[in-house]
């Protein structure tokens, strides 16, 4: 093993330990934390098999091995990123949601408390004129 493949081999296992302590620590949940366990897998794999990251860049017409394992990481990112984008979106779409039940919560509560309350008014308005 050359310098290259034991640095790209340690980055992916920290890569690895990172994510696992981070759901220990329920910083990540697991949901999200899947991604980034199957990315940092793959290019621990990639890193020690260095036979197959050779073929891999020879079949993608890189002369340099190292600068395929850059792509794959780049194309991890890329799906990862994808990926949260769209939890995202979905998490807006309900706060959306939730926003607008609730000012028709509020609406309704609003409505309830002046019916409620409307007699009270009337009463009280009434003594205060009879007491005059």
């Amino acid at each position: 093993m050359d310098r290259l493949q034991v640095a790209a081999v340690a980055i992916s296992v920290a890569l690895l330990i990172g994510v696992l302590e981070l759901v220990r620590r329920k910083k990540l949940t697991e949901e999200y934390s899947f991604v980034w366990i199957l990315c940092a897998l793959a290019l621990l794999g990639l890193s020690m098999a260095r036979g197959l990251l050779d073929r891999i860049a020879l079949g993608l017409g890189i002369f340099y091995p190292p600068a395929a394992l850059l792509l794959v990481v780049i194309l991890f990112v890329f799906v990862a990123s994808v990926s949260f984008s769209v939890v995202i979106s979905r998490q807006r779409q309900q706060i959306d949601r939730l926003i607008e039940d609730t000012a028709l919560l509020d609406a309704r509560l609003r409505e309830l408390e002046d019916a409620g309350r409307a007699p009270e008014d009337e009463i009280y308005s009434k003594s205060t004129v009879e007491d005059r």
